[in-house]
């Protein structure tokens, strides 16, 4: 039985992985064989769950401010309008982080959603660099 087709909490065999694209996403983010103690899983899916949630906040905050709110309130407050570069920068890198801390989760839990959650965070990923890109030109160029 391959893990995919299990429910959150089943037994895995021990340093079992579902495919060669599952050990090459475990090893590129240092998670190590699993242990088959599905109490251990089951808290770190809700930590998986969590973290998701953290992680889109964070990067819903950083487009708000750095595109929305910041263009139009920095100038009316009297502040430049290159504050959004400044802010976003380390919004950014905050962003990312917990981006890729959650897809080690998801995938830590074993949880039977984790790619999906992994191609989401994925795109956002790619978003918040775009952005991230663009703002470092901003502030260099």
């Amino acid at each position: 039985m391959t893990i995919a087709s299990q429910s959150i909490g089943d037994d895995v065999t021990e340093g079992s992985f579902d495919s060669r694209a599952e050990s090459a996403v475990c090893r590129l983010l240092c998670i190590p064989k699993e242990n088959g103690q599905s109490s251990a899983r089951k808290a770190a899916t809700r930590k998986a769950q969590s973290t998701f949630s953290k992680a889109m906040l964070i990067s819903a905050a950083r487009c708000l401010l750095t595109y929305i709110l910041l263009p139009f309130i920095a100038p009316l407050a009297g502040f430049s309008a290159s504050v959004g570069p400044a802010v976003g920068i380390p919004l950014a890198l905050v962003a990312l982080f917990f981006d890729v801390m959650g897809i080690r989760r998801f995938f830590v839990a074993r949880h039977k959603n984790r790619w999906i959650f992994a191609w989401i965070y994925l795109a956002v990923i790619g978003l918040v660099l775009t952005l991230l890109a663009i703002n470092i030109y901003d502030v260099v160029g």
